[in-house]
């Protein structure tokens, strides 16, 4: 898969495009790429994803945005795993706030991405002051003659329209079921493992404390999890575990959230290492104990119903 982070650069292959933020790439997005597919298949061109970085709102409206579900880095390893031949990021700043829908298609889209097929949401707005919209685009469509517009219907599963707003709701009440049905996998997070205070062995319960891209994470509390090696490394491929994503507040002060997995069975010198963490089941929120002992014996009991969750699954 390309990545291509400037539109300067006229692309000379004809693509079949589709834009969109695609937070979380859940089983919508996925069913919108599938149809992307297959019409590159059917045209002999490329397939194209437009996405924004960071998220228009993000730029626009800072503090006031939905919390992101997938970070840049796991979105882009999500359109690799589904074969996507190409990715167009648009870097979202003033400069292209101002951009007008006029200009967005035919130097953007028609020019420079060369763009024979196209696929959006009936609610695809676009260009300065959002004034672009599906009509528009047909309009030129029809007008030019370059490129043809399709229009994505919104996916639903047992009456439940799949969003990445229902997803977020989903997984902000320990909903890891729904979640994992509209997202079409389990929620998970990804980073490199990174050196931690020590702690948690000191405890007698080791963990990989995971450096990971999410500023606001749409989830907190104790976690059922599945560690996955994203590299060629002699560690298992799928390790099983115990999450904590929180401010640890039985003994610390500070309010930075930190991502650290206990893992089950497992003693080896992983730093630098990249996983990724599937959140299977929530076991509890986050508690403050009066004394390390408490903790201690929670954390134990935390574990041993992990271990019943994996046995009953």
């Amino acid at each position: 898969m390309q990545v291509f982070r400037s539109t300067d650069t006229p692309h000379k292959i004809p693509l079949a495009l589709t834009i969109g933020n695609f937070d979380g790439v859940h089983l919508g997005h996925q069913a919108m790429l599938e149809e992307l597919k297959q019409a590159a298949k059917r045209l002999n061109i490329a397939t194209c994803i437009m996405i924004f970085e960071p998220h228009p709102r993000e730029f626009l409206m800072p503090g006031q945005s939905p919390t992101r579900l997938t970070s840049l880095r796991e979105k882009l390893e999500i359109f690799a795993q589904l074969n996507i031949d190409r990715v167009q990021i648009c870097h979202f700043n003033h400069a292209f706030a101002q951009i007008s829908a006029q200009t967005f298609i035919t130097d953007i889209l028609m020019q420079q991405l060369n763009v024979r097929w196209m696929l959006v949401g009936d609610d695809f707005r676009f260009g300065a002051k959002r004034v672009g919209d599906v009509a528009m685009l047909r309009a030129y469509a029809q007008q030019t003659g370059q490129f043809n517009v399709e229009v994505m219907a919104d996916f639903s599963i047992n009456h439940i329209r799949v969003s990445s707003t229902a997803i977020r709701e989903a997984l902000a009440a320990g909903n890891m079921v729904l979640a994992q049905q509209l997202l079409g996998r389990p929620y998970s997070m990804s980073g490199r493992i990174v050196n931690g205070d020590k702690l948690a062995k000191q405890l007698g319960f080791p963990t990989a404390n995971i450096h990971f891209k999410h500023s606001h994470p749409p989830l907190r509390g104790i976690f059922v999890v599945e560690v996955i090696s994203r590299e060629n490394s002699n560690l298992p491929k799928v390790m099983q575990g115990v999450a904590s994503l929180g401010v640890r507040p039985t003994t610390h002060a500070s309010d930075k959230l930190i991502l650290e997995v206990h893992l089950f069975d497992f003693d080896q010198e992983i730093y630098g290492q990249h996983l990724q963490v599937n959140f299977l089941h929530k076991l509890r929120d986050e508690e403050k104990y009066a004394d390390l002992e408490t903790l201690i014996a929670q954390i134990k009991r935390d574990i041993k119903n992990a271990k019943h969750y994996f046995m009953l699954h």
